[in-house]
């Protein structure tokens, strides 16, 4: 342990000693690892950003969408009868996240005119499974079904028509209809495309417009009927879909139910393959990076040719002349590895990425720095420092006491 203790310090001292020499060879280091670091970390953001932009449309794996239909009609089964079926199967097979989904269109007093837009009745859940983050307010709640003015979250399209800035004024529309009622907007999310507006209700509200008496004709004729979203496991999707069109089926009465997976199944593959080749980019950079400090090392190996003759005719061993010339790389890279992991993680944190890579959308699940990435650049300048140490401590240990004082 001394003699470990001892070849630290000696190395520690030869680094501070040749400061202009280290910190001209660490240059390539340090820019390797933090530029390895970097590219790593903002990887995995981006196959975060990748991964929740997929979700938000297709759902997350496994994401299972259900419907169901009279064989000989072609119409959806009763909405009571849909909704028991439903809770009896989540229930039995302990489903915790499944979503009733409906597409329509919806009559709004806006202030240029009473307009149809385009309308999703959605259970709470559905902002869980499709990664809803709404820029300004909130997603819907379970309280949102028993409120009695009807919660909407809508696109900025809509809160421009609308005229309203932001949601600090609490804003509301009213819904038309033979019975209109005025709607709370508690969310605003970025979807759309130009002038489209977009309005999301809860699919169960406590309030007498959503009797089926009540429904305006045109509203009705412009909706579609309830589709079934469920959120499993990716093994367990074939046995799901399944076991749900047979037991579904049974207690619609023999309703045609027909069961698929709506996510993008091979998401993972593609985020795998954009991680592989971002650690080859990083690799590929530190490398260049150690030829780097290798030239250098044995550069200055042969200048100081002299100095290892004179400590060999002193009394130093051949291992002591190795790991000196070793450990001082060794520890200089080192030194490089942090700095340039620290500089990579102040850059990550301050750069505005939700911005740049996700249209301003906040993530749902945000990345911190992956301590992976830190970890790696540490090692890997430690390494380096290590291989670019091993060829000129040979050097130095073979040369000749002799010929190294001539020199």
């Amino acid at each position: 342990m001394t003699g470990v203790l001892g070849a630290l310090s000696e190395a520690w001292d030869e680094v501070r000693v040749h400061k202009s020499r280290v910190v001209l060879s660490l240059v390539g280091v340090f820019l390797a690892v933090f530029a390895m670091t970097t590219v790593t970390a903002l990887g995995q953001l981006v196959a975060q950003v990748q991964q929740e932009s997929a979700e938000r449309g297709a759902g997350r794996p496994a994401t299972i969408q259900v419907s169901a239909f009279d064989p000989m009609t072609g119409m959806p089964p009763d909405a009571e009868q849909w909704d028991a079926a439903v809770a009896e199967l989540t229930e039995r097979y302990g489903i915790t996240t499944a979503a009733d989904v409906s597409y329509g269109e919806g009559l709004y007093r806006m202030p240029g005119g009473t307009q149809r837009v385009q309308t999703m009745r959605v259970s709470p859940s559905y902002g869980e499974l499709h990664r809803k983050e709404p820029v300004q307010g909130r997603w819907f709640r379970e309280g949102d079904r028993t409120s009695l003015s009807p919660a909407l979250v809508v696109n900025e399209t809509f809160l421009e028509a609308l005229g309203v800035p932001d949601l600090s004024s609490r804003p509301t529309v009213v819904l038309g209809g033979p019975t209109p009622v005025r709607a709370t907007i508690v969310g605003v999310v970025r979807e759309g495309y130009g002038s489209d507006l977009i309005a999301y209700r809860v699919d169960r509200s406590g309030g007498p417009w959503d009797d089926a008496g009540t429904v305006d004709p045109m509203q009705a004729m412009y909706g579609g009927p309830s589709t079934l979203e469920l959120w499993v496991q990716p093994d367990q999707a074939d046995q799901v879909m399944e076991t749900v069109s047979h037991d579904l089926g049974l207690a619609l009465g023999g309703a045609q139910v027909d069961a698929y997976r709506q996510d993008a199944s091979g998401m993972e593959e593609t985020l795998a393959m954009l991680r592989l080749a971002i650690r080859g980019a990083g690799i590929v950079v530190l490398v260049l990076g150690g030829l780097g400090v290798l030239n250098i090392g044995l550069v200055t190996v042969r200048q100081r040719i002299r100095e290892i003759g004179v400590r060999r005719s002193f009394g130093a061993t051949s291992g002591r002349i190795f790991s000196a010339v070793m450990l001082e790389s060794v520890c200089a890279t080192a030194l490089a590895g942090v700095a340039a992991v620290g500089a990579s993680i102040v850059l990550v944190r301050n750069l505005p990425l939700e911005r740049l890579l996700n249209d301003g959308i906040p993530l749902a699940d945000t990345p911190g720095f992956p301590v992976a990435a830190a970890v790696e650049g540490l090692i890997a300048a430690t390494a380096v420092g290590a291989l670019a140490g091993l060829l000129p401590a040979i050097i130095a240990v073979r040369a000749k006491v002799i010929d190294a004082i001539r020199f």
